[in-house]
């Protein structure tokens, strides 16, 4: 029998374990004064719910060219498979947190407009999700609970005031319930709450209630002739879960057309339909409080493209950062708490240094640069989220295929080196982890000091993205099968004949040759690859390597080497040391400290008690695998397969390498066979070039 597909189960076992149904609060205002009692914490601001949020995400401190660097894992977006995981920008978040920090302890950044600054296709708008989504799933859990409440007219004793009809009228901006508290009660019941409590955190009351909330209570005042706990009991505290899509704690603003765009959309606007129940226009019942400021009250209001917002909405941003305040159409300033977030590209925001009415914006805007990534690994990590074998079906990206896209990316980012001995590739191999001769750390640390710009030129992460994509289409249209890196490159580079953001040629014609220097060092990678491949004989690279061994040992101990074959004493094989040697660049005159050096080792490892093995020294090993290869592509002919004429012998030696490719790189089938007739077309022509 078929497995009976069972809704009410599913559903069941789902409420079971939902958070918002264990959580879902609801109590008198005393029994809210006891809650905050016993956790203060979930009276805390916008900003320091934030900072919270992202310190209890976890952090790792690592250092990066001497400078101490603090990874938020918040930013890996962990809960959600990584799907908006930010990478490479450790240190502009670093300076993000840090001003939400100073904020959270009020020291003047929670009266700023946070505004992150950068190219296209930086991170930005991806790092106002991430924040956006861990805010909404932050007031969900324990740590993140937040309340709001609701007046209550269960019996109708309050002769409409809440509306006709209406029993229930929440407050429209999910305040905090403690704003209830009138200004003259504030200090008393504030120490009150404090009293006895341990830790740093302390219970605070800044703010007014919202017009319509503050109609209601005036009016319950009036009416009980001042009887505070008489109104306070028409009130109901719940918790308060923050939705994006439900427009609950967050919002977001963008640009329009300026004809269909007015600041009501930020402030709320007058609710037509309710004037001829109220009489007036003036009353707050009567208006719709659901502005973007509104509904962002507790949360966070995001502001798209900031920049190109018309002025008059900037002005509204003055106020609703320095004092916390907004202004209704008809009523008082009316206070909110949000965290103000913005993001704009660069052309707008030299638009605003220049111009000299936006003086106070820019004073009250706190800018954070949201840089392109300019470390090889990081870029890498953001195409391999989109582009692996999870999500592609039918078709295989063979190696290397994003590790070059990703680099043609970087060193379209990074300036000219001034040291006319260090090209952009060795630039970016350095910031990358890499060593290089006479370049320590500090070293790389003065590239970047004296690269000004770096970061804010160049080719754009959906670029790439948008040519993988087309390159991935076209080789599952062609039945190709696999998609190599020079189909990408292609991709690359003849989408920049019509790169939207590029109209200069000079600038063109030099992505093109970084272009070059990429297929260079793809075919050098690829190249070294099919060597190790065709020299991974283990038994073979040990009689290698124990035959070096013995010559250096009597080398170095002045002794004869017994050949094994005669059975006669020799003079150790010079010719052979020196063949191995030169493959990793030993001159002449270092042959002897390189081979004390090997000895010295081998010694210490017996001393030890262990033996020593080729995979220890990874020079060794790479010179040994060298030499094994020039020993052994004649052998192997590889070049046949340029001819695709190959005998019996051969073509089982080649089925071979091409099987290592597979399980010690990573190929498959289709691209293995592809590099392997690349690497031989290569060769052929060396060997014509050698004729």
């Amino acid at each position: 029998m078929a497995n009976r597909f069972d809704f009410n189960t599913i559903v069941s076992s789902w409420q079971k374990e939902n958070p918002l149904a264990k959580s879902n609060w609801v109590g008198t205002f005393d029994q809210y004064l006891e809650l905050v009692k016993a956790n203060p914490r979930v009276t805390r601001n916008s900003f320091q719910r934030m900072y919270d949020m992202v310190i209890e995400a976890g952090t790792e401190e690592y250092i990066d060219f001497k400078k101490q660097v603090i990874r938020y894992k918040f930013f890996d977006d962990a809960k959600n498979n990584g799907k908006d995981a930010v990478f490479g920008l450790d240190i502009p978040l670093m300076k993000l947190v840090n001003v939400l920090k100073a904020a959270a302890l009020g020291y003047g950044t929670e009266k700023r407009v946070i505004l992150l600054h950068g190219p296209v296709g930086s991170a930005k708008s991806t790092i106002c999700r991430l924040i956006k989504k861990g805010v909404e799933a932050y007031s969900k859990t324990d740590t993140g609970a937040l309340y709001t409440f609701e007046w209550h007219d269960d019996n109708g004793e309050l002769d409409g005031l809440l509306g006709k009809g209406v029993k229930v009228f929440p407050s429209p901006m999910h305040e905090e319930p403690l704003l209830l508290i009138p200004e003259e009660l504030r200090t008393q019941i504030v120490e009150a709450l404090n009293k006895g409590q341990e830790g740093s955190f302390r219970v605070s009351i800044e703010g007014e209630l919202c017009p319509p909330s503050r109609y209601i209570f005036n009016s319950l005042i009036d009416r009980f002739q001042g009887d505070l706990k008489k109104v306070l009991s028409y009130v109901r505290v719940r918790r308060l879960f923050l939705s994006e899509t439900d427009r609950v704690g967050i919002g977001t603003f963008q640009p329009k057309d300026e004809k269909n765009q007015d600041s009501t959309e930020l402030t709320g606007d007058i609710n037509y339909r309710k004037i001829a129940e109220y009489g007036s226009d003036s009353d707050p019942r009567a208006f719709n409080f659901d502005g973007e400021f509104n509904v962002a009250n507790r949360g966070i209001i995001e502001f798209v493209e900031v920049l190109k917002l018309d002025v008059a909405f900037l002005y509204d941003l003055l106020g609703a950062s320095q004092e916390h305040r907004i202004k209704p159409k008809k009523f008082a300033q009316t206070h909110i708490d949000e965290v103000i977030i913005g993001h704009t590209n660069e052309p707008e925001y030299r638009r605003l240094q220049d111009n000299e009415f936006m003086e106070a914006l820019r004073d009250r805007t706190v800018k954070i640069d949201i840089p392109y990534i300019t470390r090889w690994k990081d870029e890498i990590n953001i195409y391999k989220k989109d582009f692996n074998s999870q999500k592609m079906r039918g078709i295989s990206i063979a190696p290397h295929t994003i590790e070059m896209a990703a680099m043609w990316a970087i060193m379209t980012r990074l300036e000219k080196p001034k040291k006319a001995n260090l090209t952009r590739l060795q630039k970016l191999k350095l910031y990358n982890g890499k060593t290089l001769p006479s370049y320590t750390e500090d070293n790389v640390k003065e590239l970047r000091k004296e690269a000004v710009r770096e970061g804010l030129d160049g080719i754009s992460p959906r670029y790439i993205q948008d040519k993988l994509s087309n390159a991935i289409v076209a080789a599952q249209q062609n039945n190709k099968g696999s998609v190599n890196p020079f189909m990408v490159m292609n991709e690359l580079e003849s989408g920049l004949r019509h790169h939207s953001l590029l109209s200069n040629e000079e600038l063109k014609n030099e992505y093109r040759e970084l272009l070059s220097v990429v297929k260079q060092e793809y075919e050098e990678i690829i190249k070294a690859e099919v060597q190790r491949a065709i020299s991974a004989d283990e038994s073979a690279l040990a009689r290698l390597c124990g035959n070096y061994i013995d010559n250096v040992k009597a080398y170095t101990q002045k002794e004869k080497v017994r050949n094994q074959f005669t059975g006669q004493d020799e003079e150790p094989n010079e010719p052979l040391m020196r063949s191995i040697e030169e493959k990793i660049d030993i001159p002449e005159s270092r042959k002897d400290d390189f081979r004390r050096e090997i000895m010295n080792y081998i010694g210490a490892l017996a001393i030890e008690g262990k033996k020593f093995d080729y995979k220890m020294n990874e020079r060794l090993h790479k010179a040994l695998e060298l030499k094994l290869f020039e020993d052994q592509k004649d052998s192997i002919k590889l070049t046949s397969l340029v001819s695709s004429v190959t005998d019996k012998s051969t073509q089982e030696k080649i089925d071979i390498v091409k099987t290592r490719l597979i399980k010690d790189f990573g190929y498959d089938e289709i691209s293995a066979t592809d590099v392997l007739h690349y690497v031989a077309s290569i060769f052929a022509r060396g060997d014509v070039k050698n004729k």
